[in-house]
């Protein structure tokens, strides 16, 4: 068992975010995990990778981001009130996309403060949405490279789940509930019955937002946020991805057309977690980042 430290992360906008740190107390290279839809900071991927990425000079952050859970409460400082802080509803069901911005804004300096002369993003599933998206937003001011754990298209993965009428059914009914104002009310589960918001789902379905950052299902869509991303890229697609609806190696085709400068590579025989793969995984995260030593 890999002993931790807690972390307190305060976001630029004064959210509290929890963390995990494992490795040395002041590392100089720092790998931020962002995790995906409805995940934590305790989740599988976040063990896995931490165990065989840490060393005497590299430490990993795993931090519960807005979306993490499916229903969960975020922190606001407001030391004016009463109890010192606001609470909102959030959790995948709840979060507002574009949120991540904030949240990884607090990571990324939480890093700094502890040392960290070198920052690296590593999003897994839709945490790769979230880690292109803040790059995008900020010019990945800080950060040396960022890392692609399972990048997928959630749009892609639903439409050869439930197909397009279902989806475009139920995002009328979102898009009516966004006009009323209704952004946080729950779709009807005659409509969709996984439990989602209605601007979750024209988020995540709508083929408009600014979380399809991978519209690989679509060879005449401009990828605007990842194009723009001028630090290094190392993308790590899983062959057996039970949300891809292609092959992996048509997908690693797509991004290697995309990414700016970096590399695309798959690991074989592993699902979208990696479980059994981490080590293959790891092994690519490490020799990216040794390329880039200071």
């Amino acid at each position: 068992m890999q002993p931790v430290l807690l972390a307190e992360i305060e976001t630029p906008k004064k959210f509290k975010l929890n963390g995990v740190w494992y490795g040395p107390k002041k590392a100089k290279r720092v790998v931020i995990l962002v995790h995906g839809l409805g995940g934590n900071m305790l989740n599988s991927v976040a063990s896995l990778f931490a165990s065989v990425l840490t060393n005497t000079e590299t430490a990993v952050l795993s931090f519960n981001n807005r979306g993490h859970g499916l229903v969960s409460k975020a922190y606001k400082s407001a030391p004016k009130t009463k109890k010192g802080y606001v609470r909102i509803t959030a959790g995948s069901v709840h979060e507002v996309f574009e949120d991540c911005v904030d949240d990884i804004d607090g990571a990324v300096q939480y890093a700094r403060a502890h040392g960290a002369k070198e920052v690296y993003l590593a999003g897994h599933s839709t945490g790769c949405q979230k880690s292109v998206y803040w790059a995008f937003k900020r010019k990945s001011s800080g950060v040396k490279g960022i890392i692609l754990l399972a990048p997928i298209s959630y749009y892609a993965g639903m439409r050869m789940e439930a197909g397009d009428k279902a989806i475009n059914k139920a995002l009328a009914v979102a898009r009516k509930l966004v006009a009323e104002k209704k952004d946080h009310h729950l779709l009807p589960t005659n409509v969709w019955s996984a439990m989602i918001d209605a601007q979750r789902f024209v988020s995540l379905y709508s083929k408009e937002g600014n979380e399809e950052i991978f519209p690989y299902w679509d060879d005449k869509r401009i990828p605007k946020a990842l194009r723009s991303v001028k630090v290094p890229i190392l993308a790590v697609l899983a062959e057996d991805d039970e949300y891809a609806d292609r092959p992996a190696s048509e997908m690693q085709e797509w991004f290697i057309r995309q990414i700016y400068t970096g590399e695309v590579v798959v690991i074989p025989k592993v699902a979208h977690s990696f479980h059994g793969g981490e080590k293959a995984a790891a092994k690519q995260i490490a020799a990216f980042m040794k390329e880039r030593y200071n």
